[in-house]
């Protein structure tokens, strides 16, 4: 069973709104086992150029179904976030699947929190790594690391924080700011 948290920012979350968010999201319940409770976190945000931002957060306890999209019309974006809940879904069950039949051999392994229908079958690539990189990490910090980013056109950089000598990740946002994953 689903338990929603709904939370718009520059929206005020109507009844109406409530009610298409629920009944569009909970079409994934037919995916999860019996007597399975998780918590639907949906953020709706409207920006000054009324584009519409819907994000969606399941976390559950063998996988986090997470989903983000933009459009004009934040009822066309919940319809899509529910597609791409379901692609999700879909390829978490045949990954686990075919590392099961890899191991065991035989049988189909269905996730107690992503139990349903068949899998439907993945292209072999999906899973391929084409290019593998090697390279040393450089002791640097935020600002640093943001210039080699930009100066190699990538949208991420991963680097060693001059300061605690952690593993850090800097990144470029959509909206052109920048994040920060530090690791312990």
């Amino acid at each position: 069973m689903l338990n929603f948290n709904i939370r718009g920012e520059n929206i005020e979350v109507t009844p109406a709104i409530r009610e298409y968010v629920e009944n569009k999201i909970e079409k994934v319940e037919r995916y999860f086992s019996e007597g399975v409770s998780a918590n639907a976190n949906v953020n709706l945000k409207v920006y000054n150029d009324k584009q519409t931002k819907v994000e969606v957060t399941i976390p559950m306890r063998n996988v986090t179904l997470r989903a983000e999209e933009r459009h004009d019309d934040m009822y066309a974006a919940i319809d899509l976030i529910v597609d791409k809940l379901e692609r999700q879904i879909r390829k978490h069950k045949t990954k686990v699947n075919r590392k099961f039949r890899e191991r065991e051999g035989v049988g189909v392994y269905f996730a107690q929190e992503v139990a349903g229908t068949t899998p439907s079958p993945v292209e072999e690539d999906e899973f391929t790594i084409v290019r593998t990189k090697q390279f040393d990490l450089k002791p640097m910090d935020q600002e640093e690391a943001i210039l080699q980013m930009n100066l190699l056109g990538h949208d991420f950089y991963v680097y060693t924080d001059a300061d605690s000598n952690n593993t850090n990740i800097v990144y470029k946002r959509r909206d052109g700011k920048y994040g920060l994953i530090e690791t312990n």
